[in-house]
């Protein structure tokens, strides 16, 4: 039996869940896309499914995945983006095929070809990071409050406040860790 893979961390805003197929940047990273299967696994709940995937796509798909971040991490701090970053963005943006169709409940969506590669998904990932970073969006980029996380989201809440890139992982650890250091305070004081 095979090793274990980590959960996808899916959210709502496919550049950004692709971003968070690397966590905890700034701790132990946990690589969510190993292998080039992950990379199909991956494609597939994202809704761009492909039936095959190389190393030499795999490599691609993690060139662009730190470019989108580079790119969102800037220009969530209002810094210019990476001439390169942007480069990688651009370059897979335009080498791939998709279209994108309107379903009966008025969603956009993105469809690949029955022949489609890596690469088509690929390009549907960049167009994304494209209209969030081009400001095209309701929404604005931010970084994770994790110290160990600092993963760039899409905040679109009402108030444009959210700390955490997930509440369920990120938010929760942080909040069980504040809630355990005012424990250890409070008997620290009681004794």
């Amino acid at each position: 039996m095979g090793a274990a893979f980590p959960d996808f961390r899916l959210g709502k805003v496919l550049a950004t869940s692709f971003t968070g197929t690397l966590s905890e940047r700034h701790g132990d990273p946990v690589e969510r896309i190993p292998t080039p299967h992950r990379l199909v696994d991956w494609l597939a709940v994202s809704g761009l499914a492909v039936d095959s995937c190389t190393t030499a796509q795999l490599e691609l798909a993690r060139e662009l995945r730190e470019s989108i971040h580079a790119a969102a991490t800037a220009a969530a701090t209002q810094d210019a983006l990476p001439a390169s970053a942007v480069q990688v963005i651009n370059d897979r943006s335009v080498h791939g095929r998709a279209a994108a169709i309107l379903t009966p409940e008025g969603e956009r969506r993105w469809q690949l070809g029955s022949a489609s590669s890596v690469e088509d998904a690929l390009s549907v990932i960049a167009a994304d990071a494209i209209s969030i970073l081009a400001g095209e969006r309701d929404g604005k980029l931010a970084l994770c409050a994790s110290p160990t996380c600092q993963a760039a989201f899409f905040d679109t809440s009402q108030s444009r406040t959210r700390k955490w890139c997930e509440m369920n992982t990120c938010g929760n650890r942080q909040k069980k860790a504040r809630f355990n250091a005012n424990q250890r305070k409070n008997r620290r004081s009681g004794e």
